[in-house]
């Protein structure tokens, strides 16, 4: 199921139900050694049910970068994912919002029209569990729903009045 090659139609170990297809993906993601992943989501990203493989990839791109998030480590796994993800739009916009959410939690360098241009997916994340001031008033003013925004505000109005307090003496 996971060999090299890609995953067709006449494979003998490709099944024709997605939903078996899709379970095999989770539990090889779950046993992948770091160094064979690029491998796997080229692998995986051949399937011809373009939705359920993005997904399954998009599951595993999830947990890793959220294992990674702060640790060095995690531009070099960026880059090496990079590659394989490139043939799909979704897996690559995910990999990117990321990236975006670490440079904003990190207090690295990151750019308003990317946030602002970045799926439900980031914006909502974002909202609900950055306490970055700036981020949180772009949102609140400019994120793509009203929940966005209204979670923007609230929490934006608790990181004001953190900050008015001072530290504690």
């Amino acid at each position: 199921m996971v060999s090299s090659g890609a995953v067709s139609a006449d494979d003998p170990d490709r099944d024709p139900d997605e939903h078996v297809r899709f379970a095999r993906y989770r539990r090889a993601f779950d046993e992948v050694a770091p160094a064979d992943a690029a491998a796997l989501i080229a692998r995986v990203l051949t399937d011809p049910d373009e939705g359920m493989a993005n997904s399954a990839v998009c599951e595993y791109l999830d947990r890793r970068a959220a294992e990674l998030f702060t640790d060095p480590g995690y531009p070099s796994w960026c880059l090496e994912m990079t590659g394989p993800v490139a043939v799909d739009d979704f897996c690559t916009r995910r990999l990117n919002e990321w990236t975006l959410l670490r440079a904003m939690t990190l207090s690295e360098p990151w750019d308003v029209e990317n946030l602002l241009a970045a799926s439900n997916w980031l914006q909502l994340h974002t909202a609900e569990k950055s306490s970055a001031v700036i981020v949180l008033e772009v949102l609140a003013e400019s994120g793509r729903t009203r929940r966005i925004r209204n979670i923007a505000k609230s929490r934006l109005s608790a990181a004001q009045r953190s900050m008015s307090a001072g530290p504690e003496r």
